[in-house]
């Protein structure tokens, strides 16, 4: 997002409204459906805030008695300066910041009225802090409960709240008449029991609440469930929502209440704003069977609606046939006004915010590659729904992984980003890029807890180095074990919360299976090193010599690491009679040394010929050649000369 917003800095936007149509419900259950929510909300565009009543019901589905709940309260993340979230971020995200002097309060939050089990008690709260003791920060509560919740058991609690929304910076909130209503309700946490992602182990031995607070570094994590939820608004405000359009009904006090309903899916969020332009769309899948796509669009960027219903089209069928079947019947993109650009590139259920400016030609491809981006963690974030607190890798990097897999399939892999004046850049080139040319790439490993991860890396060790190691798994096991190992994963633990050791034990079952011990028994070696580990990979083409030796022509190829990483990997040796040698180091040890007899001259080797490794530090130090005119490295400099010419005078175009 942050290359995105470079190019949105100086457009503005307006926006109008029309009918919706009234769409079907789902029909059979995809998930267990735990956490159910009904919702009616109304909107007072004037003071920004809302009014809330919350039916929740809530099943046990452990073993445990559950003798309290908790709840996230996310939009007190914005009640102050002294919230985590604010401590952390210092009031920004991706470059945008809360307007301390801004006319209208910018500030956020939220506070429960009321909260009673139906036909029982009122409940009292406390606000707790998990994971930082920030007494100040209220974005956690815990709710005793004097009748416990057994196995299998459901609670049923009647809230009321009232929020207020922050004007927008961070993904959620106002901006003039424009309101992207994310986080806005409480929300129950994830019971974690033994055996689910929560390890505790041994007799009488029970499982956790999973509710952390809100990080300046992390997103969400939330329970399936199914959403009905009225929104009642000015009546010239289009309102477009998670799930499908139900209701619209008019009041004589020129409002209108719109309904949604949404089944097997972790979260809810709304848009409204008087200014919208609609245009609808369909993706046809070829096996049968569609997925209506629903544009919300700024009056400027109307032209621009083809570029992100092409671009939903392209992920769709995409991960359609390399990953899963896309299982609801509907997508919405919202294209918000720039004003409140800290609402751009966002994902909630079957919802995404994108972000383009009207000028942008054809070969910036940012509204396609947020709109793919955002997409695809409607896979990650909705359909496995991995936790984005404590492991934002499965989501993100993965997401950043199919990202450019997409983009590099339909737009060609050296300009799936830009494709001007010559200068071309491709979407996995880039993450590559992000990672690779850190002052120090070994600053951290993609593990951990969001929110303590190095200072400045979130972005690159949960994005960029994820999807570069991804793209080292690939080239290492092959695109189709890839896709099969990718398949496996998603079928098997889709709708249930899987974690990352469920996707390193399917790596180690199917690479087994498909290359036998070509890499060893498993391939927990390359994980504590891409995943858990902070190694670095630099191969280097050290040397390459033609001698004789007991009247034979040899060549002598030395090959090094000058990382501490330890991959395998090939040599290839081309000779003057256009023959080829293709030789196999381990990558153990820090250098190693080849030696063949051949009747014709080495001309020029190559260390990892074909870009395995990707993580590899330095591509420009693994070729060397006898004849600098073949040289692969001298060819690939060259042209890297030529993008960098036509990139700075693009850059003089623009300023």
């Amino acid at each position: 997002m942050k290359r995105l917003l470079i190019f949105l800095l100086l457009f503005g936007v307006t926006v109008i409204s029309f009918s919706q149509p009234s769409k079907p419900t789902f029909l059979i259950p995809l998930s267990p459906r735990l956490a159910n929510y009904q919702i009616n909300v109304t909107l007072d565009p004037v003071s920004k805030k809302l009014a809330g009543r919350e039916t929740l019901t809530w099943r046990n589905s452990s073993n445990d008695v559950i003798r309290e709940l908790q709840f996230h309260l996310y939009l007190n993340a914005f009640r102050n300066e002294q919230s985590t979230f604010m401590r952390e971020s210092g009031g920004q995200l991706r470059g945008d910041e809360i307007d301390r002097n801004a006319k209208q309060n910018p500030y956020g939050s939220i506070d429960i009225v009321s909260m009673k089990v139906r036909g029982g008690e009122t409940l009292a709260y406390e606000f707790i802090h998990p994971d930082d003791q920030n007494r100040d920060d209220h974005t956690v509560i815990r709710v005793p409960l004097s009748k416990p919740v057994g196995p299998g058991e459901t609670i049923v609690l009647d809230i009321a709240f009232r929020a207020k929304l922050p004007k927008i910076f961070a993904r959620t909130g106002f901006s003039r008449d424009f309101f992207l209503v994310g986080q806005w309700f409480p929300k129950i946490g994830v019971y974690e029991s033994v055996g689910m992602r929560y390890q505790a182990a041994g007799p009488g031995k029970t499982g956790q609440w999973n509710c952390h607070q809100l990080h300046a570094n992390s997103e969400f994590y939330a329970d399936y469930g199914v959403y009905d939820v009225t929104m009642t608004t000015p009546k010239d405000y289009w309102v477009s929502a998670t799930g499908l359009f139900q209701s619209e009904k008019l009041h004589s006090n020129n409002t209108k209440t719109v309904r949604y309903h949404a089944e097997d899916v972790v979260d809810f969020a709304w848009t409204a704003s008087p200014h919208f332009q609609v245009v609808n769309d369909q993706w046809k899948r070829p096996t049968g069977g569609s997925v209506s796509i629903e544009l919300a669009m700024q009056p400027e960027h109307l032209h621009q609606a083809k570029r992100y219903s092409d671009a939903a089209k392209a992920a769709l069928a995409y991960f359609d046939k390399h990953l899963g079947k896309y299982p609801f019947p509907n997508l919405t993109i919202i294209d918000p006004p720039l004003h409140a650009q800290g609402s751009f590139g966002m994902e909630y259920p079957t919802f995404i915010t994108a972000g383009s400016a009207w000028f942008l030609p054809s070969g910036v491809r940012f509204p396609e590659e947020v709109t793919i981006h955002e997409f695809g963690h409607q896979y990650f974030m909705q359909l496995l729904a991995t936790n984005e607190f404590e492991e934002a890798w499965l989501d993100e990097g993965f997401n950043q992984y199919y990202e450019g897999r997409i983009l590099d399939a339909t737009y060609g892999p050296r300009s799936s980003q830009i494709d001007l004046f010559g200068f071309g850049m491709g979407d996995l080139e880039n993450s590559r890029d992000s990672y690779v040319h850190q002052d120090n790439p070994a600053i951290g490993s993609s593990f951990g807890n969001s929110w303590q991860l190095p200072d400045g890396q979130y972005g690159v060790l949960t994005y960029s180095k994820t999807a570069t190691w991804l793209r080292t798994l690939e080239g290492l096991v092959s695109r189709p074990v890839m896709d099969e190992i990718m398949q496996t994963y998603f079928i098997r633990w889709k709708f249930k919360h899987p974690d990352g050791q469920n996707f390193i034990d399917i790596v180690n079952e199917v690479v087994p299976k498909r290359l036998g011990t070509k890499y060893g028994p498993d391939m927990n070696w390359f994980f504590a090193q891409a995943l858990y580990g902070d190694n670095v990979i630099d191969y280097e083409l050290l040397s390459l010599k033609n001698r004789k030796r007991d009247g034979k022509q040899q060549c002598v190829v030395t090959v090094q690491n000058n990382g501490d990483g330890k991959f395998p990997v090939d040599v290839l040796v081309h000779f003057d009679n256009g023959r080829e040698s293709r030789l196999f180091w381990d990558g153990k040890g820090r250098q190693h040394q080849f030696t063949l007899t051949q009747n014709a001259k080495a001309v020029w080797a190559k260390v990892d010929p074909k870009q395995t490794i990707y993580m590899d530090t330095n591509m420009n130090n693994n070729s060397l050649t006898l004849d600098p005119s073949t040289a692969p490295a001298a060819k690939f400099a060259a042209k890297f000369l030529f993008w960098i010419e036509n990139w700075m005078q693009w850059l003089a175009w623009l300023a």
